[in-house]
């Protein structure tokens, strides 16, 4: 979709014009924080199943393998996604998409679920509105890898399966909104009545 990518990619240059010196200050702060280099870069899985680096603000000391109290905030608050922008800017994501996860997941998957993986992958999507508050459900869990592999992520793919199959401008901009107004907003319904069944 030519229109969606110009749309991502003005929007993400007028926004880093915003936001560019707010993201050079939370890694600077991030560096001292975490006393290591701010910006976190991680290989996740892409468009037609092809990895990627992302970018993200560093939440994550390594040597003591704990969150400060500032790095939660900046999970919390979604800020160490800003840096995102330039992927969004470079073309390897977008605005709104299936959230990239690591080898493993998406480039395993098989048959009529392959579709979600010829979308660029996004900043935020209907699968990530829902599971909003994933990290917090999976620390409730006894085994949170396996409620994420049998739970999660089997309602992720029906998710953005779905959003692959319908997807248009008009439900990106319903989707940005509710990411950036967290109001409430129930995503099982919104499918529902977007295709009945």
């Amino acid at each position: 979709m030519i229109i969606k990518r110009l749309f991502d990619f003005f929007l993400a240059l007028y926004a880093l014009l915003l936001v560019g010196t707010i993201i050079v200050i939370l890694i600077v702060g991030a560096s001292i924080d975490t006393k290591s280099v701010g910006l976190f870069t991680q290989k996740r899985i892409g468009k037609f199943g092809k990895p990627f680096t992302i970018f993200k603000i560093k939440t994550l000391n390594d040597r003591t393998k704990t969150i400060s109290l500032w790095g939660a905030f900046l999970r919390k608050s979604k800020l160490d996604e800003l840096p995102q922008l330039f992927n969004i800017l470079n073309g390897t994501m977008s605005f709104v998409g299936p959230r990239p996860d690591i080898s493993g997941y998406a480039d395993k998957l098989e048959g009529t679920d392959r579709i979600i993986v010829t979308v660029r992958p996004g900043v935020t999507g209907l699968a990530s509105l829902k599971y909003r508050n994933e990290e917090q459900t999976l620390a409730l869990q006894q085994n949170p890898l396996q409620y994420n592999d049998t739970i999660i992520w089997p309602d992720k793919v029906r998710i953005n399966k779905w959003y692959a199959e319908n997807r248009n401008i008009r439900m990106d901009l319903v989707i940005m909104m509710h990411t950036f107004i967290p109001i409430k907003f129930d995503v099982d319904n919104f499918i529902k009545d977007q295709w009945p069944t």
